[in-house]
């Protein structure tokens, strides 16, 4: 990935993320993954994440992402989880009601791109896309 600029700064920061939902319940099954990953897409244009690959799984989610330095993991992490989950009731009130207002679990897995390349991640995002195909 080539570096993204800032008005005076220069960064290349990616990382791959991957959290999961509340209970690890598998509930992204055929619509509601289409729907989260179009919401994940969406909140992430709209906080300045940029978006480079995703998967949605039955139970989990893999990003792989480059946000400005100006922004720490922990801050991208809390609006990303947070309105993706107000979105995801607005469409589906049954999980407010289910899940108790708490879409995704706390905590999140977050490693930066470095001893991995770009082409590794972008590799396993689409394994871990095909297995969710089988099991979905």
């Amino acid at each position: 990935m080539d570096n993204q600029i800032l008005a005076h700064t220069k960064y290349n920061c990616t990382y791959h993320i991957v959290f999961i939902p509340k209970y690890r319940r598998k509930v992204m099954y055929g619509k509601i993954g289409k729907e989260v990953g179009e919401i994940i897409s969406t909140v992430c244009k709209i906080t300045g994440i940029h978006l480079i690959k995703g998967g949605i799984c039955p139970n989990h989610v893999h990003l792989y992402v480059s946000i400005p330095p100006k922004m720490s993991i922990s801050d991208v992490m809390s609006k990303l989880k947070g309105k993706s989950a107000l979105m995801i009731f607005d469409r589906h009130p049954e999980y407010r009601d289910k899940y108790g207002r708490h879409f995704w679990a706390r905590g999140y897995y977050a490693e930066t791109i470095g001893q991995v390349n770009e082409d590794m991640i972008k590799k396993y995002i689409e394994e871990q896309e095909e297995c969710s195909r089988i099991e979905g």
